[in-house]
């Protein structure tokens, strides 16, 4: 299999089943994937797995179901499991890895527990849909999510000079305050980062133009609510920008962050740091920071733009995450996924549990984050236990299908001398040109 085939597989897809064909042009059929259709939205995010989530949510409460037993924590290992299981099968394996990209640059945690009923749908209504089309849409959707409303803790949000908090007449309404969590992480990590040079003003003023932005988990329609009453009144300015009062006045502000140039270039500065290297080629990133800015930030532009550099092309400079490892162990064995396997407990057991980040910028896919002697253990062990599904087949016909030319010949030499198959299997998943991309 050509070298570019391998990459095109491993570097910006999910890792290649053995089975299916080597793609003759790798540029061509990467970019084929970005092809299908964006929706036009105006940010509003009332998808059919949001509205099951806040169901869920909703019964719990109406039967106070014990936490243990809890429809919300179902949901979450159902559409996890799901989630993974569809990465395993996919056909679309760049756009899906498009989709976790993006799911990871808006992390939303589950260490949150009322987030474990929404993660799932937080990806597939929120994200997915948007990952072709512009950043100020997913951006709008993102921000209007019930999971990122309440990781962040806005939908308690309050105005101290709003309609209901200033009508409070006991001590707990008054207590109800201005909450900057989701301001200040939509200007830090989400949009234009501190080299926009905004201020604690900007984060304050920023929160105050999101009060009101809420959720509704006891009356239809069951998610996103914009409450007037507990939003601050007035105008109110970010980065030397007015913004009016109301709802309106949020959703011009995530416009206006969206296509701030600082926006783009941290935008560039992370995609080309997932897909080229932990510390890209600043001329990798000035190519990507140009389309956004040319394009109005058109995501899957920028996505094209990515298998065009130069830089992106070669084998070994990015080293996989325990999700991507997990993963392409699943597609290069051709495991059937379904019904699922136990993808969250392989996941937490290799250091990246599903969907529950330790904070709001996500999981690092910098190889020194997963490269520490205990992670590299864990890494062994799991894979020793996993190649125990490999069967029948030859080990050394599996990694010439998974990795191609890329297979170095002391690799090969030592999975021919294996032992037994289960050690040939476990050698090919820890060598350095599988655990790398």
């Amino acid at each position: 299999m050509d070298p570019s085939a391998t990459i095109a597989l491993t570097r910006f897809a999910l890792g290649r089943r053995p089975l299916d064909p080597p793609p003759d042009d790798p540029g061509a059929w990467l970019r084929a994937q970005l092809h299908r259709s964006a929706p036009t939205t105006s940010g509003a995010t009332t998808g059919a797995a949001t509205i099951e989530a806040a169901t869920a949510i909703r019964t719990d409460r109406e039967n106070k179901t014990p936490n243990p037993a809890s429809l919300a924590r179902a949901l979450y290992q159902s559409k996890g499991a799901a989630a993974i299981a569809n990465a395993v099968a996919t056909a679309e394996p760049f756009r899906e890895r498009l989709v976790w990209f993006w799911s990871n640059h808006f992390t939303v945690s589950i260490r949150r527990g009322i987030v474990n009923a929404f993660a799932g749908a937080f990806v597939e209504d929120a994200i997915r849909p948007h990952v072709t089309g512009t950043f100020q849409d997913m951006l709008l959707a993102v921000m209007r999510h019930p999971a990122m409303l309440l990781y962040l803790d806005n939908a308690a949000s309050a105005g101290p000079n709003s309609p209901r908090v200033s009508a409070a007449t006991n001590p707990a309404g008054a207590r109800r305050g201005l909450n900057e969590n989701l301001a200040r992480e939509c200007l830090e990590l989400h949009t234009v980062t501190p080299a926009s040079g905004y201020t604690q003003a900007d984060v304050t003023s920023f929160a105050r133009i999101l009060t009101g932005w809420s959720v509704d988990l006891r009356e239809p329609p069951l998610g996103f609510r914009y409450r007037p009453g507990v939003h601050e009144p007035g105008v109110h300015r970010v980065l030397n920008r007015d913004f009016p009062d109301g709802e309106n006045g949020g959703i011009e502000a995530l416009r206006f962050l969206a296509s701030h140039p600082s926006t783009h270039r941290n935008l560039a500065k992370k995609l080309a740091g997932h897909f080229v290297s932990d510390i890209p080629p600043p001329a990798a990133v000035r190519k990507i920071e140009a389309v956004l800015r040319d394009t109005g930030g058109d995501l899957g532009a920028a996505a094209a733009a990515l298998t065009q550099l130069p830089e992106a092309w070669v084998h070994g400079g990015k080293f996989r995450t325990p999700l991507e490892l997990t993963v392409a162990s699943f597609r290069a064995l051709d495991v059937p996924a379904d019904p699922p396997p136990a993808f969250l407990g392989i996941l937490s057991g290799l250091g990246q549990p599903l969907w529950n980040a330790p904070a709001p910028d996500g999981w690092s896919d910098a190889a020194a984050t997963w490269t520490s002697p205990e992670f590299m253990m864990r890494r062994i062990d799991w894979a020793y236990g996993f190649a125990a599904r490999i069967g029948e087949r030859d080990p050394r016909a599996i990694a010439g299908a998974v990795l191609g030319s890329l297979l170095r010949p002391e690799t090969g030499d030592a999975i021919a001398r294996a032992e037994s198959r289960r050690d040939a299997i476990t050698l090919l998943l820890t060598s350095p040109e599988f655990q790398r991309r």
